[in-house]
């Protein structure tokens, strides 16, 4: 039933809200009660003043009335019914539940929309808990001592005789592995307090350098200066607390700075409104590759690009090693990501690019259009392998296509049900 025919659905739901009785509401804008009656069973359409009337008396805007529920709660209530795998709800008649129960309409929208946040949490809670290397670390550390402490009081409970000096010697150990193990427990209780926030605790090397290109929004105006200083820049920058973060972090300034240098930002911006965001046009136009054009994308201010971008990078082990988020397109912290990305495709076939068509596996089933490329890393010899990086460019797609390849985050979390390269169940399929 179309949305526009539900009007009087509408009213007579607004009226019985109110506690106005059909006589009284048909009197009051001034029909006949059989004529409402017929208004309310959408025999009758509806519109213009008597509609303005009839709101006025029901204290409600006229929009409320003849267009129902917004668009937004009845594409989430199509969300919801297309995750209800083992029930069939009657998708032709969504517009007129909406109409008829607002109020139950928005309950189910608002407990989708939880639903599919607590899906999220529980994602990086697992991810972090199976795959987290400082919360294994943590973790064998704390059973370390506890084995330490258990051993010695065994000693001190089972000894009859223990000399004074030895007693003492026990004594002393047990206080200070005792001390350590509540230090570490307070720590590792700390850091899982923050595990369901994607940027919190942040203990890699990796995770500081991201921290200190997403705190700036990926906009780093410094290196068009042809004398940007990484090293420098890495000292003073109150993000990165270790030496290896700092040296990761000017490794990909000293990059990015050359990627900046052959693509300064006001050539760009022209380049974009020539060609748009075609990366291989691009590359073209500066007679670069298309990893630089990729990365230098990927330090673009939101604002210049025609659309949003994400970037991945990986070696040729698989491990990710820099990545721009990308609302929509799921990239695990720390565990393994999807082999079905294109981003691995690359590595099979160096130096040649590829272009897909992606749909993301998941309660909103969004499509990306994904660019990849793996270039070699180091110096090239001969009668040597050379190693390679390897990138991929995300663009939200501008319409949908039957086409596209489903890929997922990781298997851990990924809902599909038949994937051939699936290395573990999924929490989301088979329960915790």
């Amino acid at each position: 039933m179309a949305r526009d025919t539900l009007t009087g659905s509408r009213i007579r739901e607004r009226r019985i809200m109110a506690g106005i009785r059909q006589s009284d509401l048909a009197r009051d804008v001034g029909i006949s009660a059989s004529y409402l009656n017929l208004i309310e069973h959408n025999r009758r359409r509806i519109g213009g003043k008597l509609l303005v009337d009839i709101a006025q008396v029901l204290e409600v805007e006229p929009s409320l009335l003849s267009e129902g529920a917004e668009a937004a709660l009845i594409a989430t209530l199509r969300e919801a019914a297309a995750d209800a795998m083992a029930a069939a709800p009657e998708l032709d008649r969504i517009d007129e539940f909406a109409g008829r129960f607002p109020g139950w309409a928005q309950m189910i929208a608002d407990t989708h929309r939880r639903l599919g946040t607590l899906e999220r949490t529980v994602a990086t809670l697992t991810d972090r808990l199976a795959h987290d290397p400082h919360l294994a670390t943590s973790m064998h550390e704390v059973l370390s001592m506890v084995t330490a402490i258990r051993s010695t009081a065994g000693i001190l409970a089972d000894t009859k005789e223990i000399e004074p000096e030895w007693r003492n010697r026990f004594h002393r150990n047990l206080n200070e592995d005792s001390q350590r193990l509540a230090e570490s427990s307070q720590q590792l209780v700390s850091y899982l307090d923050g595990a369901g926030d994607a940027g919190a605790s942040l203990t890699l090397p990796q995770e500081e350098v991201e921290a200190m290109l997403s705190v700036r929004d990926y906009d780093l105006p410094f290196l068009e200066a042809a004398d940007f200083d990484a090293d420098a820049f890495v000292r003073d920058c109150a993000e990165l607390t270790s030496d290896s973060s700092r040296t990761m972090a000017a490794q990909t300034l000293r990059r990015l700075h050359g990627d900046v240098q052959a693509m300064p930002g006001d050539r760009l911006h022209e380049t974009l409104a020539e060609v748009g965001d075609d990366p291989l046009a691009i590359a073209r136009a500066f007679r670069v590759g298309l990893a630089a054009v990729f990365r230098r994308l990927a330090v673009t201010p939101e604002s210049a690009l025609p659309r949003p971008v994400g970037l991945v990078m990986c070696d040729a082990s698989g491990t990710l090693l820099m990545r721009r988020p990308l609302e929509g397109f799921p990239v695990p912290r720390f565990s393994a990501a999807c082999p079905k990305w294109p981003l691995f495709q690359s590595l099979t076939r160096p130096a040649r690019p590829i272009r897909q068509r992606v749909e993301v596996t998941g309660r909103d089933a969004l499509q990306f259009d994904c660019f990849a490329i793996s270039e070699p890393v180091g110096r090239i010899e001969f009668n040597a392998d050379p190693l390679y990086h390897a990138f991929m460019l995300v663009m939200p797609a501008s319409k949908r296509s039957a086409n596209a390849r489903e890929v997922g985050s990781t298997c851990r979390v990924c809902p599909s049900r038949t994937c051939e390269g699936r290395r573990e169940p999924s929490i989301l399929v088979d329960g915790i």
